[in-house]
């Protein structure tokens, strides 16, 4: 076998052995057709399957409620953050915001170009290392929504709970904690995620929409940016990224294999313990960057005591085989990225490997 890296990226991100392996026997003939998956029609009925089969996994495992569409596009999150606006944010109304970091600050750029926004909960002032209370949260009585990112994966907060809106559609930022845990789904108009963190590789957008939100869009839009479009064609109106689709498969069936969403939660629990433990007990040697009541199970966010300990660190991770370790560029410090796919294997590994370089450095 291949030696694999201890694969701790942020996206692109650490796929399962197994479904690689599934897709490397598949890869040159697919169902006994003679051809590769993404050398056939996406009109044809073993595609087809394959769409299908995909959407109605995701629903069983993450209990999507009947009256919702499961959507595949292409653009990532980032296309997301503009088409929500167009299609949900009509004159006269406001789409309201929790401001929680990097993320969420694109998706509210995004929408300042379609209308009215209003920022009704923001932890700015705390460098964005903690989720702000929710408690208060006073949403302008024309609001079309309330946008939240669930997960920052720069700066490596995620909602414990979240936000009650009432009549007001909630929609959720989920790109890197979807499927991490589960999620009542009723209390969301729409969810998004690019695929490429926990569900499979990059190329495919998942969209979780309520069937009154994304039945008819405003006819200014162009086609291919209206929901209605997608929803009125099973996700097949142009040619989808059909080989990220039959990824996303795969990968919702190694869930399942797993136990589905709530042992997918318990395990990922158990492996940033290992991760968080080690930095909560190194005397202040390394230091978490978010609160501990909003540390993200997907993204450990860290610092040591200066920036040339920070690199030297990186340095001796990569040597040791460690991939990914780098905080983002935007923010510095150390990052692991602990997605479903990164095995409990990995982070005793990175554990070890910190302790050894506190004793080494301390």
């Amino acid at each position: 076998m291949t030696n694999r890296a201890f694969n701790f990226n942020a996206g692109p991100a650490a796929l399962p052995l197994e479904v690689l392996q599934q897709a490397q026997q598949e890869f040159t003939d697919f169902a006994g057709a003679g051809m590769s998956i993404m050398e056939m029609s996406h009109r044809s009925s073993i595609f087809e399957e394959v769409n299908d089969g995909a959407q109605s996994l995701l629903r069983e495992l993450f209990g999507i409620p009947s009256n919702y569409k499961v959507l595949f596009l292409q653009g990532g999150a980032s296309t997301q953050f503009a088409m929500i606006p167009m299609n949900l944010l009509s004159a006269g109304k406001t789409a309201a915001f929790v401001n929680t970091g990097s993320w969420a600050d694109k998706a509210i750029k995004e929408a300042k170009l379609f209308g009215e926004t209003a920022i009704v909960a923001s932890s700015e002032a705390d460098k964005f290392s903690r989720i702000p209370s929710l408690n208060d949260i006073q949403l302008p009585a024309n609001t079309a929504y309330l946008h939240v990112t669930s997960n920052e994966t720069i700066e490596g907060t995620q909602y414990a709970a979240y936000p009650e809106t009432g009549d007001v559609t909630l929609i959720a930022d989920m790109s890197s904690d979807i499927l991490s845990r589960p999620v009542d789904i009723s209390k969301f108009g729409l969810i998004y995620a690019g695929a490429q963190k926990n569900l499979g590789p990059s190329g495919v957008t998942i969209v979780i929409a309520r069937e009154d939100l994304v039945a008819e869009s405003p006819k200014t839009i162009p086609t291919m940016l209206r929901y209605d479009t997608h929803a009125k064609n099973n996700s097949l109106y142009n040619t989808p990224p059909s080989f990220s689709i039959y990824l996303v498969g795969l990968m919702l069936k190694w869930v399942k294999e797993r136990g589905g969403v709530a042992s997918m939660e318990q395990f990922n629990r158990d492996k940033t313990k290992l991760i968080y433990d080690t930095i909560d007990q190194s005397g202040g040697f390394y230091r978490g960057f978010a609160d501990v009541g909003s540390r993200s199970l997907m993204n450990i966010t860290f610092r040591l005591g200066s920036e040339e300990l920070e690199k030297q660190f990186a340095k001796e991770s990569e040597k040791q085989g460690f991939v990914g370790l780098k905080g983002h560029r935007s923010v510095g410090g150390l990052r692991a990225s602990t997605y479903n796919a990164v095995p409990l294997e990995s982070c005793k590994a990175l554990a070890e490997f910190m302790g050894d370089f506190q004793k080494r450095n301390g």
